[in-house]
């Protein structure tokens, strides 16, 4: 089986002049490497795409593949994530990874809160800022907790996340209207423990691989999973596998969540819980990072005895079924 694969190289954004902030969702090398050297020991023939611009290139002269292997976060707009499937789609090419729908949807996080909060399930309240004049609207009990409708990778969040009286919510909301140039979601602080679950498969065949309890050490930014906590998790996180009571409670509503929104193959979803101890939904990734020691996903099952070709392999089970004989 041949199997293109579409991402985004942090490198060669760079390389045009984006800065390490706007790139900071983009794919390393040895990711790619990683990739398609372990679709190669799972007998794949692999061959590398690129990003959509790349993709559009190879379409046009009338390339194909029986799947492609996608990653693509993509550059611009809330449906980003959905542009490589949404192009394959219309050139009828399946893909590993959900669809233009759930990919769209679930990058907006006020979107997929009021869904999650519509379907009865566990999240904090919120509100979303759209322009300045909405700040003066939101009526949440501090501690509030700020960060762009539509980022990953703890992209805007930081020391100043964590937000305690009006003048420091009216300071964050408007620097991060301003930053990122797209509205911001402000929701109810979880003071609780933060895990995140690894899931692979789709609708009922989908499960949980494994969660991971998120520590951050003395010297990490404080109170928050940001981006440098992320960017340097080495030497500021320390990342638990979790068990019995904690694990199941989690995996629950982490699997309700990621069948209700129609998530496919793989992703992960974060949980945390409030100073009650209950798991509440905070976001979900369909397009977890996979590279093999620096992405949560894999370092979960790692933590929990998955080593990365065995996530994989269950990865394109679930994907290969979409391919037609």
């Amino acid at each position: 089986m041949k199997i293109g694969i579409t991402y985004d190289l942090r490198s060669e954004y760079l390389a045009l002049g984006f800065t390490e902030d706007e790139t900071a969702e983009f794919d390393q090398e040895g990711t790619i490497d990683a990739i398609e050297s372990t679709l190669n020991k799972l007998n794949f023939q692999t061959e590398r795409i690129g990003h959509l611009k790349q993709l559009v290139g190879r379409l046009s002269k009338g390339h194909t593949w029986d799947l492609v292997f996608n990653i693509c976060e993509g550059m611009y707009g809330v449906g980003r994530e959905a542009q490589v499937p949404a192009l394959l789609d219309a050139y009828n090419i399946p893909y590993v990874f959900s669809s233009p729908l759930v990919l769209t949807l679930t990058l907006d996080k006020g979107l997929t809160k009021r869904v999650i909060r519509d379907a009865g399930l566990a999240t904090p309240d919120f509100f979303v800022v759209v322009n300045p004049n909405d700040i003066g609207k939101i009526n949440l009990p501090f501690p509030l907790f700020a960060k762009p409708v539509a980022e990953g990778t703890g992209k805007g969040i930081n020391g100043n996340s964590v937000i305690n009286n009006i003048e420091e919510l009216e300071a964050q909301c408007r620097f991060l209207l301003s930053e990122y140039n797209q509205p911001v979601l402000v929701e109810t602080y979880l003071s609780g423990r933060e895990f995140t679950v690894g899931i692979v498969g789709t609708g009922s065949e989908a499960k949980a691989v494994g969660t991971m309890e998120i520590v951050l050490k003395d010297n990490a930014e404080k109170n928050v999973y940001s981006y440098i906590n992320k960017e340097q998790c080495e030497t500021l996180i320390e990342y638990k596998p979790t068990f019995g009571t904690d694990k199941d409670a989690c995996e629950a509503l982490a699997l309700e969540t990621y069948k209700l929104l129609g998530c496919e193959d793989g992703g992960r979803t974060d949980i945390r819980m409030d100073g009650n101890g209950i798991p509440n939904f905070i976001e979900i990734n369909p397009l977890a990072g996979l590279h093999p020691e620096h992405s949560d996903l894999p370092i979960l099952c790692n933590l929990v005895g998955i080593p990365y070709l065995e996530l994989m392999s269950m990865i394109m089970d679930s994907a290969v079924k979409k391919v037609r004989s």
